[in-house]
């Protein structure tokens, strides 16, 4: 399709604000903030997407406007004056690239914690705990609602200060639509009961903001129009909000969510991984539309360039919030403009970016190192390199791939050997659970990008020294991941034993008894136990930890946990596998308590899975190693600087040596693409 014809690049008018294309970021918190403020991290993430063509990008999910919204994920602190010049600068970095700039605005109510901030007490229209944050809220009185619907229309204030085209007012799961849903709101007073009562606070917040900034600045809502919850604002409530709201005049824009975010099961339905179905709200979003003459945005698992295609050519939408597209590939607009599209790196809904707010105290994609590291890495690597190396990767997971891949955009000439017979390395081996299935995206886009840049692949090689020294390297990266490993504290038993691979890979019989014992407290465990499930067995899973998949996020254990309860798995809290014996009966499996010496349970199964992590597959590398320039050894401060690798121990040495992933030691997805793309950049 030409652009000229193309739904997405045509304009679109949003009050007195005309956006040149249909593709928006919805606001959403990466927690790149620095003390509050939109700092340079947080300044180059977003440049990074206008850079990329969006239209518009919003900063901010949930910036705060009260210190009794203490941040809970990294939130901005707009009820500080400190913030509208980072706001300024952030806004002029977006504006240079002809693209619109909003802040979403919120008090978070009973969505955050009393034990963060200033350590004041949650607050929210009622006295009720959301399960999530799990503080108990004080419920608001009328001098508090008076304070915090003046402090809304402060914080709209400082961003107008700043320079920015609007903003949005946070409106699911927060205090503004704590008093909207009779779920959430149980008060009996005036601001409580009928709808014209409940809605008594949100426009007092919505008068207060428009009175502050003015009748051309715009103003959002970002608007929950069905909880999805049996006592809480329903679908014909949901809409008669929305047509008051477009009454009352003072609002230009809603963006439809449906659904509740109190609990993780909640949010995992909101903001969809993987497994999913693609824009699960999509049709509800089109009947909102059709009963509002308001623009609507949405944004729930729009992560591929067809289906924000499709929703804009139906007219179920206005603007289309592409927010986990971004973070995979900020260039989106820029490469469907040039004829590119199939360059665009997928969002395989991994969930990653999102469950890494909590576990890694900032939003990575799974798959694009880049992303909130746009002061040290590219996006887009440059052809830099004076005198072409030849490079040879062995090993075709997400780790040598992307080696290759970066190597190969910089110049270098490279060789990828791999020992099967397609690419994917263990990805290929997590994408056997078929709702894990978009997890092979992460390696095809980059075999399809080493194609077009000319790397020569040979499969079905199982590399040996004499193999790679035949090619003639300057630079080796020896990428072969690794082997599962048993369980150190497997007293004995080994033999009888398998992996979570072996889980996934080998044909399962239905009714056949399983023990699952995690030692990792990631996904292969769970997606071991999962498939185990769904073709029919009877599965235990038993973990040494306190509670299971200790290291999976909030977005991804809802759905692991949906298929163990409907398969009827039997689940074992803080116990260790000691022995298994063969027996007339099949396999016994003993645990035992990390707690108590005289706790002993036995478990009669025909098979036993253990989940142990993976030991480096390196015997190439201590064959090399010897014949090498650097030993082997990363010159670590110029690998966290991306700088090059100058090291040479040994004078002798025909080539440089390098392993990366899991050849070191077992990580995730990130990590080896991460360390693919760093090392390339130090070549």
């Amino acid at each position: 399709m030409s652009a000229s014809r193309d739904p997405l690049l045509q304009p679109f008018s949003l009050g007195n604000l005309t956006l040149k294309n249909r593709i928006v970021s919805a606001a959403h918190e990466p927690a790149y903030s620095e003390d509050g403020m939109p700092k340079g991290r947080y300044r180059l993430y977003h440049e990074a997407k206008a850079r990329g063509g969006m239209a518009m990008t919003m900063v901010g999910g949930s910036a705060v406007v009260a210190p009794d919204s203490p941040p809970a994920f990294g939130n901005l602190l707009l009820y500080k004056d400190e913030i509208v010049p980072w706001l300024s600068e952030l806004a002029d970095a977006v504006h240079h690239y002809d693209c619109a700039i909003m802040c979403q605005v919120t008090h978070l109510g009973r969505r955050t914690r009393y034990n963060a901030g200033d350590w004041l007490p949650v607050i929210a229209a009622s006295g009720l705990r959301e399960p999530a944050h799990r503080a108990f809220p004080k419920v608001a009185e009328k001098h508090d609602l008076e304070r915090i619907a003046k402090a809304y229309a402060d914080g709209a204030a400082r961003c107008q200060a700043a320079g920015l085209d609007g903003i949005e007012i946070e409106a699911y799961g927060h205090f503004f639509d704590g008093f909207l849903s009779p779920w959430t709101n149980r008060r009996d007073d005036a601001w409580g009961g009928e709808l014209t009562n409940r809605l008594r606070f949100p426009l007092m917040v919505i008068d207060a903001v428009r009175a502050a900034v003015g009748p051309e600045f715009l103003v959002g809502i970002r608007l929950v129009v069905d909880e999805l919850l049996p006592h809480g604002l329903g679908r014909d409530e949901g809409l008669e909000v929305c047509r008051l709201l477009e009454q009352g005049g003072a609002i230009d824009f809603l963006n439809v969510i449906r659904g509740h975010i109190d609990s993780d099961a909640g949010l995992a339905e909101v903001i969809p991984n993987m497994g999913a179905a693609t824009a699960p709200h999509l049709a509800f979003v089109g009947e909102v539309k059709r009963a509002t003459g308001l623009p609507v945005l949405h944004a729930s698992r729009i992560n591929d360039v067809a289906t924000a295609r499709y929703a804009i050519r139906e007219g179920l939408l206005d603007l289309v919030g592409m927010v986990r597209a971004h973070m995979a590939e900020p260039n989106i607009a820029a490469l469907i403009e040039s004829g590119e599209e199939e360059r665009i790196r997928p969002c395989v809904g991994a969930g990653y970016c999102i469950d890494g707010i909590y576990e890694n105290g900032a939003a990575y994609c799974i798959h694009n190192p880049a992303t909130g590291r746009e002061e040290s890495l590219p996006h887009v690597i440059a052809r830099d390199v004076d005198a072409p190396r030849h490079v040879v990767v062995v090993g075709a997971g997400p780790a040598g791939l992307e080696a290759a891949r970066a190597s190969a955009e910089r110049g270098h000439r490279v060789t990828l050997l791999e020992a099967n017979d397609v690419a994917g390395g263990q990805v290929r081996i997590a994408s056997l659970l078929e709702r894990r299935r978009e997890m092979l995206g992460i390696t095809e886009w980059r075999l399809a990008e080493c194609q077009r840049l000319g790397t020569t692949l040979q499969f079905n090689c199982y590399a040996e020294a004499e193999d790679v020294l035949a090619l003639e390297p300057d630079v080796v990266i020896l990428a072969t991941g690794g082997l599962p490993q048993v369980h150190p504290q497997l007293e004995s038993g080994e033999p009888l034993v398998q992996s979570s691979w072996d889980a996934l890979a080998d044909p399962i019989h239905a009714g056949e008894r399983v023990l699952v014992f995690d030692d990792h407290g990631g996904h292969p465990a769970l997606s071991a136990a999962e498939h185990l499930i769904t073709h029919g067995a009877h599965v235990h899973i038993a973990t040494p930890e306190r509670t299971l998949g200790i290291e999976v996020g909030g977005t991804n254990f809802p759905a692991y946990f949906q298929a163990f309860d409907r398969g009827g798995a039997e689940i074992h809290l803080n116990r260790i596998l000691r022995r298994v014996e063969s027996t007339p009966d099949g396999l016994q499996a003993s645990l035992t308590s990390p707690y108590c010496s005289d706790t002993l349970q036995t478990l009669s199964v025909d098979r036993v899975i253990v989940e142990h992590g993976t030991a480096p597959l390196d015997e190439l590398y201590f064959a090399l190693k010897p014949l090498s320039s650097n030993g082997g050894e990363l010159d670590i401060d110029a690998f966290i600087a991306h700088a090059p690798q100058a090291k040479r121990t040994n004078p002798q040495g025909r080539f440089q040596l390098f392993r990366i992933g899991d050849a070191v030691a077992s990580r995730n997805v990130h990590a080896a693409v991460y360390d693919g793309l760093r090392l390339a950049l130090g070549l």
